[in-house]
């Protein structure tokens, strides 16, 4: 008898765990059928930013290199800092697919995640590269698809030069300016050699930056991140060199968020709030870029200005 009730015990132990188990297996795959799209949960515990097209400062403010659109870094530095204090909020998601933009937008909203109190995931669906690997190096793990763009770590600087057609409309150039390197890289006069040396000891520091940066945030030895001379990856190859540390899906990001924060993940994307005046105005910007305004800035602008990007 006593035997009898020890086994009976044992079965009921088992069948208790098997009920468990199969129980939380349940819950996640109902999860995993009812799951809408990636970031629309109207109860969340998990946030999810978004970084597309060109990194830029501020809306309407176009980049020459860039075009219009793209990332406003205020508005997702502003986005995480929401993010971080929701208390319903256990973990965040950095959705990536931009080529790249301006540094120290860039730099601003690596900052904001690397800051952000729990476990940060970046994702990289088509592009994550330059300022949005810069963005990458500030999260806790770096997930990207088989066919994702990952990488081109270097630095971007131009200048337009049209001291040629200045010469064709017999437009003559004269600037008055205090220290040599004032006006160094203005497009209506030739740049020279003392100058070029000059800007591009700026583009190298920016480099060294970039390299220190990523090194620190990923955990990479600079001399490898340098080896890879600005490249571009496929995310196969990327996660073979370090570059990203596990290729997937959303699910496939979602169950690493649940071991993450220990519970199923129900995640809420953080975006911009504007008004109708704010949203009519970005429009009118971006008309005014793409009928020359950008090209114009070039010209107008104070001094010798060169545009420095990571992309």
């Amino acid at each position: 008898m006593e035997s009898d009730a020890r086994s009976d015990g044992r079965n009921l132990l088992a069948a208790a765990v098997i009920g468990a188990t199969a129980t939380v297996a349940g819950r996640r795959i109902v999860a995993r059928l009812t799951r809408g799209r990636f970031g629309d949960a109207e109860e969340y515990n998990a946030a999810k930013v978004t970084v597309s097209g060109p990194i830029v400062r501020k809306s309407g403010r176009p980049s020459p290199l860039s075009g219009p659109g793209g990332t406003t870094a205020d508005d997702v530095v502003e986005q995480i800092e929401a993010a971080d204090e929701d208390e319903d909020v256990e973990a965040l998601v950095v959705e990536l697919n931009t080529p790249g933009g301006e540094v120290l937008p860039s730099d601003d909203i690596r900052r904001a995640a690397a800051g952000f109190d729990g476990p940060t995931v970046a994702y990289a669906t088509d592009t994550c590269a330059s300022g949005g690997y810069w963005i990458a190096s500030g999260c806790d793990e770096l997930w990207a698809r088989d066919a994702s763009l990952v990488g081109s770590i270097g630095v971007v600087g131009s200048r337009p030069n049209a001291a040629g057609l200045a010469d064709k409309l017999g437009i003559s150039y004269e600037q008055f300016t205090a220290g040599e390197y004032k006006d160094a890289g203005v497009p209506l006069r030739e740049i020279e050699e003392d100058e070029r040396e000059y800007l591009q000891g700026i583009i190298d520091g920016y480099y060294d930056q970039f390299v220190e940066t990523v090194s620190e945030g990923r955990d990479m030895d600079p001399g490898a991140i340098r080896e890879t001379e600005a490249r571009v990856y496929l995310g196969t190859d990327a996660l073979e060199i370090g570059l990203v540390d596990e290729l997937g899906t959303e699910d496939d990001v979602e169950d690493r968020l649940a071991e993450l924060i220990d519970a199923e993940p129900e995640i809420r994307e953080f975006t911009p709030e504007r008004g109708l005046a704010e949203r009519l105005g970005i429009g009118a910007e971006r008309v005014a870029f793409a009928a020359g305004n950008g090209v114009a800035s070039a010209f107008t602008s104070e001094g010798g200005e060169v545009d420095v990007e990571l992309r």
